[in-house]
């Protein structure tokens, strides 16, 4: 399916700080803001990836978005990540938590490292740059922060304890932000995709039958992609939505 062709007049010169930028779900945002006119920067740890990117969107929608390398694993880099953005746009209007890795233990083997380093990959930083955000996002009189969640915390599946836990506490996370910012008129809600079929995807985990039994499931039959959460996180973050807030959205052709 090809990229929303909607316009969200309202991003244009918004400033958009996307994470995990560099490929898969984040490319495929970073591209949609830049084609709204957005100033975009994202961060990612990939740095080949994120520059061939860059290069790509500014050729083809003449915006050419910040690339910010940085381990979100490390909080100090990502709170500086954060302020390098707000000050090269300057002003910090949207944060896109997104950055995540869906790797698979089974409970057997999971250990106090690799439960720990899940929670750094696919949580803690949403808070953590949420809280770098706010600041900016209160001087420019409001923003929204759109987290990446996933259906695959309801699914019962056995091999990703630790992710599925990240994913869930995502939730909670957006609903307890969304209640401390609303003052502030700052919107906090989440995305929840479904079984969304990118290359790295492919290559790691999804199998022809695979994906075969999960359109079975859905209700739309066909493979869902990064460009169909482009979107609903246009959506979250325009004033489209502006009285939507600690709600989740879930994107997943209807297999729930």
């Amino acid at each position: 399916m090809p990229a929303p062709r909607a316009q969200f007049h309202d991003l244009l010169d918004r400033s958009v700080l996307v994470t995990g930028g560099g490929s898969g779900i984040g490319a495929a945002l970073v591209e949609g803001f830049a084609r709204q006119g957005a100033r975009v920067a994202f961060v990612d740890i990939d740095e080949q990836a994120s520059r061939e990117l860059a290069e790509r969107v500014a050729d083809e929608t003449g915006r050419a978005p910040l690339f910010i390398a940085a381990d979100l694993r490390d909080t100090e880099a990502g709170r500086r990540a954060a302020e390098t953005a707000a000050a090269a746009l300057g002003a910090l209007h949207v944060l896109v938590n997104n950055a995540a890795r869906d790797d698979r233990e089974p409970m057997d083997t999971v250990t106090e490292a690799s439960w720990d380093e899940s929670q750094a990959v696919n949580l803690r930083h949403f808070f953590f740059m949420s809280q770098a955000a706010a600041p900016h996002m209160r001087r420019a009189g409001g923003g929204a922060i759109i987290n990446f969640s996933s259906i695959a915390y309801l699914l019962n599946m056995a091999e990703i304890p630790a992710y599925a836990t990240a994913k869930a506490g995502i939730i909670g996370l957006t609903k307890s932000l969304a209640g401390k910012l609303g003052p502030d008129n700052i919107r906090v809600n989440a995305i929840l995709p479904g079984m969304i079929v990118t290359e790295r995807q492919k290559r790691l985990w999804l199998s022809d039958d695979a994906i075969a039994g999960m359109q079975e499931r859905q209700c739309l039959k066909r493979s869902l992609t990064a460009d169909d959460l482009v979107g609903p996180c246009l959506y979250l973050a325009s004033d489209c939505s502006l009285g939507m807030t600690a709600q989740t959205m879930i994107i997943d052709g209807g297999a729930l």
